[in-house]
């Protein structure tokens, strides 16, 4: 195997990633930008249809209020013909909020300790809004009349509460009677983190028995905007039957059209379902692992807006006999994505693979020790840049003895340059011979062109594992390092086109391409020493390659988060010192043994060699 063909194999590969990124990164930025102006004027959402999963509208009974919930909280509307809305409070060291008891809905949930910006006065993160808001997301617990004539909480019904506060310490039960002889209840509690408990039970005291569908459900009534990477899921998300499926909003959407129904329906014991954003989740499930359930993905169009929908229901109605009481628990999940937090979740509630809601990618068996690592030495430095620093001087440390097969075989291919090229330019008209005796010169100087393709094939999952770490994880978001990098999770804000803040004008305003940070910068720069210290290669179009490669990386990555274009620096300027280290022991070596010698010339070019005059 050819090194230089296998490295200028790998890095078009990786290059034409990164173009295809860059083609449609504008387009990608123009519909954010779209989708964002639409959800700032689109007017406050309409109740949705109802449909397998959604409540009936049934006449709201007469039930008593309780007072609103905390001040910045959602606000209490007022619905024509009914009373003000009222909300209980939800308080915890990790959210804020509050549940209307209008339809027993979770629509304003506020994530302490993450804002939207890293600036101090930013507005913290909102996770989930009422319906009033211009982009509703909300979960809501329920139940479906089977049997068609049992009076079922709806979307206006008023429930009753027990308290006026919902914190750890504190849990709220909702109630509420249809006036048939049927009391159903909400008992709500919440943990010290992100997830709330829902216990729903329907208590039957007429003489007849009924059949109701008790459901949990999250819904979307506007289409989030997305980061738009391919390496990146965002939309629905679960797993069911310990396998996880994921579904972004464009396919669900076609599925759902394609099958007039649920983009997708499953009957699964245990396992969760839930929408995931780039850096927030919300999920629902089974507060017992052993509950079969039928859980669905589910999108609809109403005047003109997509509607996004899970829902997680038992397989079949409950039938529940005079005098006996069902009903359905499950657990919310509303919050951010933090690696150990959803880790604890899945073994402590035993919640198969709660930990893929964040997109890990296909090198997940390295990806998340990778991330353990750095974690850990954060708590050592406390600088994630740091830590990524030392991390990447353990690998390197690692992979040292590969590295030095590797920089060793190349420090000898240097020298063979001018020799190989002169094969090449002996047997120019045929291939398959200057092919045979270059192989011949490899054997006589025990060189093995190879041996640099396994360091090569070992940084490509490290690569980007490293780079999943830093995109995905929320732990690396708003995580500063030093001077003007702020947030490692963010491209560099600096910009050569307006030399560094000099010039008052933003050169991004006229081309996303008009950005040239100073970190990437430094990685072009170091990249193209590294190629220096390389033998170039004897083929005229891998040298053209790689004489522009540095320079077409640096473009590709001004855009990547600052962390891995800093940790590409670093990386390159630990590779430039171990390859130069290894490289000027190799001279000292090549000077103690035998020159180099000119490859033998074939036995033909021998024999038709001319007798010297005077002899025959």
């Amino acid at each position: 195997m050819d090194q230089k063909r296998l490295l200028a194999a790998i890095a078009l590969s990786v290059g034409i990633l990164l173009l295809f990124d860059l083609w449609n990164r504008p387009q990608r930025e123009a519909e954010q930008r779209r989708q964002a102006e639409i959800a700032a004027q689109a007017p406050a959402a309409t109740p949705a249809s109802p449909d397998a999963a959604v409540p009936l509208p049934v006449p709201a009974g007469g039930a008593a209020l309780v007072q609103p919930g905390a001040p910045g909280a959602a606000q209490a509307t007022a619905t024509p013909g009914l009373p003000a809305e009222q909300r209980i409070r939800i308080e915890n060291p990790r959210l804020e909020g509050s549940i209307s008891l209008r339809g027993a809905r979770l629509d304003d949930a506020v994530l302490r300790g993450y804002r939207e910006t890293v600036e101090a006065g930013s507005p913290l993160v909102r996770l989930l809004a009422p319906r009033s808001d211009a982009n509703p997301y909300f979960a809501q617990w329920g139940w479906t009349a089977a049997d068609g004539r049992t009076a079922v909480p709806g979307p206006d019904t008023d429930w009753t509460a027990d308290g006026t506060n919902l914190t750890p310490a504190t849990p709220v039960t909702l109630r509420w009677n249809n006036g048939q002889g049927q009391e159903f209840s909400i008992r709500l509690g919440i943990d010290e983190d992100f997830m709330l408990t829902a216990e729903q039970s329907l208590r039957n005291s007429a003489a007849e028995p009924v059949q109701v569908l008790p459901w949990a459900r999250v819904r979307r009534e506007r289409t989030p905007a997305t980061a738009g990477f391919l390496i990146l899921h965002e939309g629905f998300t679960g797993v069911l039957g310990e396998r996880l499926i994921e579904w972004k909003y464009s396919d669900a959407k076609s599925e759902a059209e394609r099958r007039r129904g649920p983009a997708m329906e499953q009957e699964s014991t245990g396992g969760w379902i839930g929408f995931t954003d780039k850096y927030w989740l919300t999920a629902l499930t089974p507060m017992s692992q052993a509950t079969p359930i039928r859980a669905a993905y589910r999108h609809s169009a109403e005047g003109g807006q997509d509607r996004w929908q899970v829902d997680m229901a038992p397989p079949a109605p409950q039938s529940v006999a005079a005098g006996a009481e069902a009903g359905l628990a499950t657990r919310l999940f509303a919050g951010a994505k933090e690696v150990r937090l959803l880790d604890g979740y899945a073994d402590n509630l035993n919640i198969e693979g709660f930990d893929k809601a964040i997109d890990f990618g296909l090198f997940y068996w390295i990806t998340k020790p990778f991330f353990y690592a750095i974690d850990w030495l954060f708590g050592i430095f406390g600088n994630f840049g740091v830590a990524i620093l030392i991390f990447t001087l353990a690998l390197k440390a690692a992979f040292f003895p590969l590295a030095s097969k590797a920089y060793t075989s190349m420090a000898r291919m240097k020298v063979l340059a001018p020799k190989m090229t002169e094969v090449k330019e002996r047997y120019k008209d045929d291939p398959a011979k200057a092919q045979s005796e270059m192989m011949a010169l490899y054997r006589a100087e025990k060189v093995n062109p190879a041996s640099g393709c396994l360091p090569i094939l070992l940084q490509i999952p490290v690569f980007f594992a490293l780079y999943k770490v830093l995109f995905v994880t929320i732990e690396m978001r708003h995580a500063p390092f030093f001077g003007w990098i702020r947030d490692l999770s963010a491209p560099d804000p600096t910009n050569l086109f307006n030399l560094f803040g000099i010039l008052p004008y933003d050169p991004t305003q006229l081309s996303s391409f008009l950005h040239m940070p100073a970190w990437a910068i430094a990685m072009g720069i170091t990249m193209f020493l590294q190629f220096k210290l390389n033998p170039t290669p004897p083929d005229p179009i891998q040298a053209k390659i790689f004489a522009w490669m540095p320079l077409i990386f640096t473009f590709m990555l001004a855009s990547f988060p600052a962390g891995l274009v800093i940790y590409w620096t670093w990386n390159n300027l630990l590779s430039i010192a171990q390859q130069y280290w290894i490289m000027q022991m190799d001279k000292k070596r090549q000077a103690r043994a035998p020159a180099v010698t000119s490859p033998p010339k074939p036995a033909a070019a021998i024999a038709a060699k001319p007798a010297p005059k005077g002899k025959k």
